[in-house]
Formats: structure tokens, C-alpha cells, sequence
């Protein structure tokens, strides 16, 4: 069953940039803080950002720090991450997933409840 539904990847050149949306199916996001994660071929899972429920406080990896934001409109049910200074590097399915209420630093896997089936980002020339 999905959960969360992820849209906005594609084909980038290098420097470019993305949105990805991130829209529950069967649930509000008001109460749950929403994390975006991505996944390398052959790398493990890693968390990129988070924001907590109600344009709570943020958190980002060290690897999009800066080019980076994530945002969400609760009144659209909607989460965010826009992507700038995009390199190979982050080529990468992009998954959202969410958990109660808060971020905290750092991003684990198991702290999060539901999960998107993912969207491809291609960063290439």
C-alpha cells in the first residue's frame, strides 16, 4: 500500500534544480514531522532533511546544507524539498517518509513510520 506519493524527480544537468513534492494518501500531515531520504545505486539509505509538524525547526545532511530547503503547506496537505547546485552525486531515488510530531538531528530509518515508494533524480549532462 502506498503511503505517501512522491512526484517532481527527472533528468537535471549538473548546477540545475528540482522540487519534489511529497502528498500522504489517507492522512493529514499535520501532526507528523516529514523527511525526505534517498538511495544511491549500491549505497545505503541516507536522510537528507526534515521539518517538523507546523513549520517546526528543520534539520539538513551536511551534503545539501545550504542548497536545500524543505517546507510544507499543511492547508494543501503538501511537503516540499527544493533541490539547487544540483551534482551527480545526488542522483539518487528520493523518498519521503514522516514521523509524530518532531525532527530530530539526524535521520534514522526506523523512527519513521510511513514511507513513499520514491522518485528517481537523475543529475547528468
Amino acid at each position: 500500500q502506498v503511503q505517501l506519493v512522491e512526484s517532481g524527480g527527472g533528468l537535471v544537468q549538473p548546477g540545475g534544480s528540482l522540487r519534489l513534492s511529497c502528498a500522504p494518501s489517507g492522512f493529514t500531515l499535520d501532526y507528523y514531522a516529514v523527511a525526505w531520504f534517498r538511495q544511491a545505486p549500491g549505497k545505503e539509505r541516507e536522510g537528507v532533511a526534515c521539518i517538523s509538524s507546523h513549520d517546526g525547526p528543520t534539520y539538513y545532511a551536511d551534503s545539501v546544507k545550504g542548497r536545500s530547503t524543505i517546507s510544507r503547506d499543511d492547508a494543501k496537505n503538501m511537503a516540499y524539498l527544493q533541490m539547487s547546485s544540483l551534482e551527480p552525486e545526488d542522483t539518487a531515488v528520493y523518498y519521503c517518509a514522516t514521523r509524530l510530531v518532531s525532527c530530530r538531528r539526524g535521520l534514522y530509518e526506523y523512527e519513521y513510520q510511513y514511507w513513499g515508494q520514491g522518485t528517481q533524480v537523475t543529475v547528468s549532462s
